[in-house]
């Protein structure tokens, strides 16, 4: 695996972290806010699905991780949580907002691209 896939692929972690964080801890704050376009009424009303999310993108990231650490021989499990991540963000992108398949489709498929055929 080349310094660039494996680059890409923890750039993606931390974005899973980072949406974590978002969605469990800063969901009423405005960051929150902001980055899901909701109002305070909103985020308080949805707050606990939220957060459900958020430990669900943190299992994304920790996969991603687990995958990195093992090297080689985690392939297997950097390509299950790739398309895992691309899928949910296709349907995401198709439910939500459209931005999802560019922060979140594209770079794990670009990203599962360079880890199968680099």
């Amino acid at each position: 695996m080349t310094m660039t896939t494996q680059i890409l692929i923890l750039l993606i972690a931390l974005l899973h972290i980072y949406i974590l964080i978002l969605e469990m801890f800063l969901w009423e704050k405005p960051a929150g806010l902001r980055a899901f376009r909701n109002t305070p009424e909103k985020a308080a009303m949805t707050k606990v699905l939220a957060a459900n999310q958020g430990l669900y993108n943190g299992f994304l990231a920790a996969g991603l991780l687990w995958g990195l650490w093992l090297g080689e021989a985690g392939t297997s499990i950097k390509v299950f949580f790739l398309v895992c991540i691309a899928i949910a963000g296709i349907y995401g992108a198709a439910t939500a907002a459209r931005k999802i398949l560019y922060i979140q489709t594209i770079p794990a498929l670009v990203s599962l691209g360079l880890l199968l055929f680099a």
